[in-house]
């Protein structure tokens, strides 16, 4: 009988696709860290993740474990070579808060151009005349530049048109494998992008070292603004801050961060005009729910031999 161990809170709907599924055992952590999964993982033939990371030590913990299931679809945080040398599935969800994820993103752009916490606290502290400041811009005809335009960056692109702003996007892989036919322009010269941009929005993975530094950022418009839902890190956060202080950057939407939870000294958190949340991007209880139900599915078909293979993300390893 496997037994799974869930690494973090799960919905409701997930648990019980576990709890109603035959020949199944599971074991469910409250906390999540990889601390939590280090006490419990050798008992495991599956994992359950949620926005852990997991080392190679860890994962060499688990002997018996088959496969990891992550409650999204990022997997930046675990061992990917790790799992493959020893054959271990890696599965993530399919399509499933990639619409969630672009409507906070929208929301990001919205409340950044709209300076909506500094009109919030004009109105909580009395200050009834900042309205006449006009801080607020309006964003049709404006310019959104979208780096990566998979499922998220689409859906954000095709909410944005629909405001009225002009829209391209930077997608290195797309230009190579073939852009699609939606009447969004793919970009080649980043440095001609970067200057033509009001607005610029990250749904692209992290490669280890920042995107966006004090090089790029001298190369936008003075007072562009940026969003981040991605990951932490894609943004040098010490050149972030001292464009946020020049004025370079007028505002900012920003959902992750190089460090989570945030600390309490992180000088992000001094400036009213960045709209500041904490990793939700894609989580909202409808979302939550999917996630949930999707991951759980996975780690059920892996073992009954009815997975979608096009959700292991290191399939060809495992085959090998």
């Amino acid at each position: 009988m496997p037994h799974v161990v869930v690494g973090g809170p799960l919905h409701p709907s997930g648990r019980q696709v576990l709890d109603t599924a035959a020949d199944v055992s599971v074991t469910y952590i409250d906390v999540t860290s990889e601390e939590s999964l280090v006490a419990e993982i050798a008992n495991a033939d599956a994992v359950l993740l949620r926005t852990q990371p997991v080392s190679e030590p860890t994962i060499a913990l688990g002997k018996n474990v088959k496969i990891y299931s992550r409650h999204g679809v990022g997997y930046d945080a675990v061992d990917v070579d790790a799992l493959n040398r020893r054959g271990i599935a890696l599965a993530v969800c399919g399509d499933v808060n990639s619409t969630t994820v672009a409507e906070h993103a929208s929301m990001l752009i919205l409340g950044a151009c709209k300076r909506i916490l500094r009109g919030d606290a004009a109105v909580r502290g009395g200050d009834w005349e900042w309205r006449n400041r006009l801080e607020g811009r309006d964003i049709r005809g404006r310019n959104l530049l979208q780096f990566g335009y998979g499922r998220i960056g689409r859906h954000i692109g095709a909410r944005m048109q629909v405001f009225g702003m002009n829209i391209r996007a930077y997608d290195p892989y797309l230009m190579q494998a073939g852009w699609p036919k939606d009447g969004v322009t793919g970009v080649e010269n980043l440095d001609e992008a970067l200057q033509w941009a009001d607005v610029i929005s990250f749904s692209i993975p992290h490669k280890g070292a920042p995107l966006i530094g004090g090089a790029e950022l001298a190369k936008m418009r003075d007072g562009v603004v940026l969003v981040n839902t991605a990951r932490g890190g894609i943004i040098d956060q010490t050149a972030l801050v001292n464009a946020l202080k020049s004025g370079k950057v007028s505002a900012a939407g920003l959902d992750v961060f190089a460090e989570e939870p945030m600390p309490d000294n992180n000088p992000l958190k001094g400036f009213d005009q960045v709209v500041l949340s904490p990793h939700i991007g894609g989580l909202t209880q409808d979302a939550a729910a999917r996630m949930a139900i999707s991951s759980a599915e996975n780690i059920v078909n892996f073992f009954n031999g009815t997975i979608d293979h096009t959700l292991i993300v290191n399939r060809e390893q495992i085959h090998a």
